[in-house]
C-alpha cells in the first residue's frame, strides 16, 4: 500500500478514516434460487439521485401499468418504468431493480435488470430511453 504524501496515514498510524457518505450504502441480503443468501449493495429509495445508476430493493407496492411499477421500502417509494417490456410482476412481490434515475419533474427508475427473489433474474433493453 503506497502512502499520500500530504495528510494520508503514516505506516505507524492506528487509526482508520470513518466512511464518507458517498461511500456507504446499505446492505441487503437478497434470497437466491439455491435456497442461500447473497448479500448486495443496494441504495434506500429516499437516497437515489438524479442521474445515476442504482440498485435498490424493495417490494412492488402496487401495479400501475403493464411496463410500471412503484416499489417501496422502508425510506419511500419511486416508480420503475419497465420500457416497451412488459414485465410481469406482482402486488407484494420482492424485488431487486437496477436501473438509471431519470432528472424529470417526477423521480423515476428505468430499470435495466430486476431480480426477482426466486434469484431469476430479467435483463430490460433500453432501460434509459423513454
Amino acid at each position: 500500500m503506497g502512502y499520500l504524501a500530504l495528510g494520508g496515514p503514516t505506516p505507524n498510524s492506528s487509526t482508520t478514516p470513518a466512511p464518507t457518505a458517498a461511500s456507504v450504502d446499505a446492505d441487503t441480503t437478497t434470497p437466491t434460487a439455491s435456497g442461500g443468501e447473497t448479500k448486495s449493495s443496494t441504495t434506500p429509495i429516499s437516497d437515489v439521485a438524479r442521474n445515476t445508476m442504482v440498485s435498490v430493493s424493495g417490494t412492488v407496492e402496487r401495479i400501475s401499468d403493464e411496463d410500471e411499477f412503484v416499489l417501496a421500502d422502508a425510506s419511500g417509494s419511486i416508480p420503475v418504468w419497465t420500457g416497451n417490456q412488459f414485465f410481469t410482476v406482482d402486488q407484494g412481490e420482492t424485488v431487486v431493480v437496477k436501473g438509471f434515475v431519470d432528472d424529470d419533474l417526477i423521480l423515476e427508475i428505468y430499470a435495466t435488470e430486476i431480480t426477482r427473489a426466486d434469484g431469476s433474474t430479467v435483463s430490460i433493453g433500453g432501460g434509459s430511453d423513454r
